[in-house]
């Protein structure tokens, strides 16, 4: 407890690649680089679906969220990594720590349930597209929206204060690039095989589950007769989805203190940095309605 108390006074070491120190700065570039896409696409798609009334439809209130997702996801805990990586301080105070466990965990599992919503308006529009806007209402997707954030919320809030209640000894190097259940869990003097028991458990729930939802809808989309190019617009979501479920799903379904500690850095910068940063650009290239509304508001700003 002693240990503890000292980690909760002193703080953390985010130690990232402090062991390369050589490649501190290109990480730094490249990271800042994903950032400042990540900024500009998710809040141009947040604009287009605000201000072109096209866009007024289920599709895009989600895709709105999930791009308001993606900011708040990357904005938890880039800026920190840049701290970190800029200069020889690699500490991050016990309360910043824990406000980016909870906040990270509450965004990303947050995703998880957004995604399946999403899929399930693709369903719907496709292959019950005469009364899709009787089902997919406004008050129905406001509906679905508050249970992927709650949802989220809920999981963060037990994971996250369970995870905090393991012994820490004074052990105050995290051997990652933020705070986060798999890396406090490796942090932790104590017996874990609890922990990582539910941190399984929910992770299978909450990205088996989901995708395996995912996949069946899909695969329900691809039967609907003469719908194939219907179907052919749902691979936008399809590679966001095993983008960030193939990425989070190595990150915390491995999270023995044996594994290999740079596989689990990079996976956890590349579901952290770098998916938030391709979402967008795999909507704007591929769906024409999104690049549609960019012309028309580029047009009027002539």
């Amino acid at each position: 407890m002693d240990g503890a108390n000292d980690s909760s006074l002193k703080g953390f070491v985010l130690m990232g690649i402090s062991d390369h120190p050589q490649l501190e700065m290109i990480f730094f570039i490249a990271i800042v680089f994903s950032y400042l896409l990540t900024l500009l696409g998710n809040s141009i798609i947040i604009l287009l679906s605000c201000l072109d009334a096209r866009l007024h439809t289920p599709m895009y209130f989600f895709l709105s969220n999930l791009s308001s997702l993606d900011l708040a996801f990357t904005t938890s805990s880039v800026p920190q990594m840049l701290i970190n990586l800029w200069g020889p301080d690699k500490t991050i105070s016990y309360g910043g720590c824990v406000t980016q466990l909870y906040v990270f965990l509450w965004l990303g599992a947050t995703e998880c349930i957004l995604l399946v919503v999403m899929a399930f308006d693709r369903y719907v529009a496709v292959c019950r597209p005469l009364r899709y806007t009787t089902i997919m209402n406004r008050q129905l997707c406001w509906l679905l929206a508050v249970i992927a954030w709650l949802g989220g919320l809920g999981n963060s809030v037990i994971q996250s204060t369970f995870t905090l209640q393991l012994p820490l000894c004074g052990h105050r190097r995290v051997e990652s690039f933020l705070c986060e259940v798999p890396a406090m869990i490796k942090l932790a003097c104590g017996d874990t095989s609890l922990n990582e028991a539910v941190l399984n458990g929910v992770c299978t729930f909450l990205t088996a589950v989901p995708l395996s939802i995912i996949l069946i809808s899909y695969c329900l989309t691809a039967q609907a007769e003469g719908r194939r190019k219907a179907f052919n617009t749902c691979l936008s979501h399809l590679l966001v989805v095993f983008l960030f479920y193939g990425s989070a799903s190595y990150g915390y379904l491995l999270p023995d203190k044996n594994s290999n500690q740079y596989q689990s850095k990079f996976i956890s910068l590349f579901y952290s940095v770098v998916t938030p940063m391709v979402n967008p650009l795999i909507y704007m290239l591929r769906n024409m309605e999104v690049k549609g509304a960019l012309r028309r508001l580029l047009g009027k700003g002539r």
